[in-house]
């Protein structure tokens, strides 16, 4: 029996992927060993979002090659995908986005080659990603945890911000059908899972290619019988109409939590980014939001040091987000990413301005989020148990509100996959 290693880098979106090969593996009569562990395959799905994670991609290729000299060694992924034949020679195999589903006949491919003496250099395996129209159809049955089914129901994104390399690696918008992502879910909900989220690499964009929309979807979801949560990956400003709003606030299922991509409050800034939309267009959003949701959590991710980016730019970006009030802010420091618009341009902020300015909204988010965490503080919230921590003064079983706010209840009882309501009585019941 072969035995195979995988390990994941990246966004949700990849995480699923990688687990989705692995389940491959596993129905074709491979045996799944931890990453450390010596393995006669070993599969890394790659990340190429910054500069971090190209080097990161390269370091765990090489890891995977010293842990067996003698290993099959797959890149896969977006970082795969872009570089392609400029990648490590050492490298056996290399999978593109839109050929993770065929990674069984891909190995057994390799393998036979190998044994006919015509495997010579590195078998690729790409795809000209910028024309595929298809959605790759990969699907689960379980997952790494045992509460939460992440489902991937889009992938490629069309809107080339000017920053970012993701289009290049994943191609145009292709969206995966509904009566595929319902059946999946479906099949989750039998096997236990009460939550799910549904994901993607641009997620507003669901069914841009094929007459649907997000909206019909989440619906649609929100029928099937044992999911009792329906969380949403990072949606773009622009979905968050008063529609749309409305009608996911009559879904009880929805969760209170919103993951709206900002990158600037800098109107200036923004449009060097292409991102389409104005500081106060975004506000509207959240305030929309506010107007359906009570106290809803509210998150973004923040680019800092974008070229072109001056002091007074950052000052007015950093007060924006201090107006918004944001749950949590994921801070960026600009990578610089060849092939983008953004590597172009003039205007180059210095490391070191970079990180003070990066610390500044560290800073902030960290008041933000506390601020936040405290207004739970005397409420009843429910929680999706997940599993059972030991601290100091006891056992809590430890879970995430439909806010997405981890809660601790003290208790020996194992609740773990039970929604239970919980007393938030003071701050140690905020476990971070």
């Amino acid at each position: 029996m072969k035995r195979a290693a995988l390990h994941n880098l990246g966004c949700k979106v990849n995480a699923y992927e990688t687990e989705a090969m692995q389940e491959l593996l596993e129905e074709n009569g491979y045996k799944i060993v931890p990453f450390w562990e010596k393995a006669d395959i070993y599969i890394i799905n790659t990340c190429t979002v910054t500069n971090m994670a190209d080097r990161k991609s390269r370091q765990m290729l090489h890891r995977a090659r010293k842990l067996n000299p003698e290993a099959v060694i797959v890149a896969a992924g977006c970082y795969a995908q872009t570089k392609g034949e400029a990648l490590d020679p050492e490298i056996d195999i290399v999978v593109g986005n839109n050929r993770k589903k065929d990674i069984v006949t891909i190995l057994e491919e390799y393998e036979k080659n190998a044994g006919t003496g015509r495997a010579g250099g590195t078998q690729t395996e790409l795809l000209k990603i910028g024309q595929m129209k298809e959605y790759e159809e990969l699907s689960l049955t379980r997952t790494a945890e045992h509460t939460r089914a992440y489902i991937k129901v889009q992938d490629g994104c069309n809107q080339f911000c000017s920053y970012c390399i993701i289009p290049y690696a994943r191609g145009r918008v292709r969206s995966r059908g509904i009566g595929e992502v319902l059946k999946e879910a479906s099949a989750l909900s039998k096997g236990g899972y009460k939550e799910v989220v549904l994901t993607g690499i641009h997620l507003s964009s669901y069914g841009a290619d094929t007459g649907e929309n997000l909206l019909s979807l989440i619906q649609k979801v929100h029928k099937i019988p044992g999911i009792q949560r329906i969380r949403l990956g990072s949606l773009e400003p622009r979905i968050i109409t008063e529609e749309f709003v409305e009608e996911i606030s009559i879904l009880t299922k929805v969760c209170p939590h919103f993951h709206l991509s900002l990158q600037s409050g800098c109107d200036e800034t923004l449009k060097r980014m292409n991102r389409r939309y104005t500081a106060e267009e975004y506000m509207e959003k959240c305030k929309t939001l506010r107007k359906y949701y009570k106290n809803p959590a509210l998150t973004t991710d923040i680019i800092v040091g974008f070229p072109g980016e001056t002091e007074e730019e950052f000052i007015r970006s950093k007060a924006f987000i201090d107006e918004v009030n944001f749950y949590e802010t994921h801070i960026f420091k600009y990578s610089k990413r060849e092939g983008t618009k953004a590597a172009e341009l003039d205007g180059e902020v210095p490391e070191t301005v970079k990180t003070a300015r990066s610390s500044k909204l560290i800073e902030l988010s960290r008041k933000k989020k506390t601020a936040y965490e405290m207004s739970l503080i005397g409420t009843v919230k429910e929680v999706l148990m997940e599993e059972r921590v030991m601290r100091e003064d006891g056992i809590y079983q430890v879970g995430h509100t439909r806010e997405y706010v981890k809660i601790g209840q003290k208790t020996e009882r194992n609740l773990v996959n039970q929604l239970v309501n919980v007393e938030i009585k003071n701050h140690l019941q905020i476990i971070h």
